[in-house]
């Protein structure tokens, strides 16, 4: 048996969900950052309801930067599957507002 993905059709760096170390469904926490501007966290959260309509704006936790120029935000979100989770994760990271999504 081989460990790599080829011919598996999956993408490499793809792990099979009976080896995800995240059980579903859970609460799971995401770290997102992005730079200081008015209407950043209420983008984030809207966002994250389209995935979690159940997100409340006061479970987000906010840091601004030492300097001021960006803040960092930790959203906990009920993720119910890998894929969904993951569609969260792309529509996060391909937010124009978002710099970061850890």
């Amino acid at each position: 048996m081989t460990t790599d993905n080829q011919g598996s059709g999956n993408k490499p760096g793809d792990i099979p969900p009976e080896q995800s170390l995240i059980e579903y469904p859970s609460h799971f926490p995401i770290k997102v950052m992005g730079a200081m501007q008015d209407g950043f966290a209420e983008a984030i959260v809207a966002l994250v309801q389209e995935f979690d309509p159940d997100f409340h704006a006061g479970k987000m936790e906010m840091r601004p930067s030492s300097k001021g120029n960006y803040l960092g935000l930790t959203v906990t979100v009920w993720v119910t599957s890998r894929e969904q989770l993951d569609d969260l994760y792309r529509a996060l990271t391909s937010h124009p507002m978002v710099k970061v999504v850890l």
